[in-house]
């Protein structure tokens, strides 16, 4: 794919177009069914394209991404999902709202630094001891789109947890070991955090 930016009619038009094939939804199975065995809860699925991961998440997700022309893609399959600018004027209202944020394939298309930036922005949604998942391509993955900006391996993801405060809870290669990354397009790099703030307890006595 020649696209440069992902905030494109193009761009958009490729992925629905994509997801739509039939050979794209046989692949997809395993993958929702990855996302359905961690059990994420409500999740903020940041920079949810076209839905793909919105299928398999549980009821009250809510998906975010910069390109209307995606949003309303994820609306007309009936699920939830805001641009932008949207999320930024209600924000306030998801304080500590979910159980886990999802960012799959969303960190390669920016440096590190600002994927940092771009997560920190997000943590407020997050309740506390919940979630955090970034899913990412391997070399393989990386190299077949022309939109992606920062090749991000395990190590450059779990400094960014933990730099947050983040607590890496697990690491590893999906579906494949990680050798079959060079080669397969589809083999992943997940890395699971820990939000590590502890919920007040209130006593009605002492």
């Amino acid at each position: 794919m020649e696209v440069k930016d992902t905030n494109t009619r193009a761009y958009a038009d490729y992925l629905i177009r994509h997801q739509k094939s039939f050979r794209a939804k046989i692949l997809q199975i395993p993958y929702r069914a990855h996302l359905k065995w961690l059990a994420l809860g409500r999740t903020l699925d940041v920079g949810c394209g076209a839905g793909r991961n919105l299928r398999a998440l549980s009821a009250g997700s809510l998906g975010i991404d910069h390109n209307t022309l995606l949003t309303e893609a994820c609306k007309q399959f009936g699920l939830q999902a805001m641009t932008t600018e949207e999320w930024i004027s209600k924000k306030e209202q998801f304080s500590s709202g979910f159980d886990s944020i999802l960012f799959s394939h969303v960190a390669e298309h920016m440096t590190v630094a600002e994927f940092e930036k771009l997560l920190q922005g997000f943590l407020f949604a997050l309740r506390p001891q919940g979630r955090v998942v970034v899913i990412c391509p391997q070399e393989a993955g990386y190299a077949s789109d022309s939109t992606h900006v920062e090749f991000m391996d395990e190590a450059k993801i779990s400094g960014v947890l933990e730099g947050l405060g983040l607590k890496p809870q697990a690491a590893y290669s999906f579906p494949l070991p990680r050798a079959f990354g060079r080669h397969f397009r589809q083999n992943e790099t997940v890395v699971v955090g820990r939000n590590q703030t502890t919920p007040f307890l209130v006593h009605d006595k002492i």
